[in-house]
């Protein structure tokens, strides 16, 4: 069983930068892509970066450039690192795990409960 768990998050100033983390605590975590969402007030969660069991990256293209999503699977952590930030990446950010990674989050099997990230300007 995949049993995410978010940290990282906080507030920063504009053009700082955070290091999100996602853990599993089931053990199981390096046979799953992982992916990482986030949600705004009043707007649709959407998509931002996910990598494959193997290491292969995709991004949004509001954060190309800006975030790198990285793992660790002997230590069962994958790392969201995001430079540059911007006020509108203000967002709750969640990590979730899929047997194929996708931009879609219907596609994902297990969620974390998410990280607040406030980007002030």
């Amino acid at each position: 069983q995949v049993q995410l768990v978010e940290s990282g998050g906080g507030l920063v100033q504009a053009g700082g930068s955070l290091r999100l983390s996602c853990a599993d605590s089931g053990r199981t975590f390096s046979i799953y892509g992982v992916g990482w969402f986030r949600q705004a007030p009043g707007k649709e969660r959407e998509f931002v970066a996910a990598i494959t069991n193997g290491g292969r990256t995709n991004y949004a293209d509001s954060v190309k450039g800006r975030f790198t999503i990285s793992r660790d699977n002997a230590k069962n952590m994958v790392y969201l690192q995001m430079n540059s930030l911007k006020p509108e990446d203000t967002a709750v950010y969640s990590c979730a795990a899929a047997a194929v990674i996708t931009a879609q989050a219907s596609t994902y099997n297990y969620w974390g409960e998410g990280t607040q990230v406030t980007v002030s300007s």
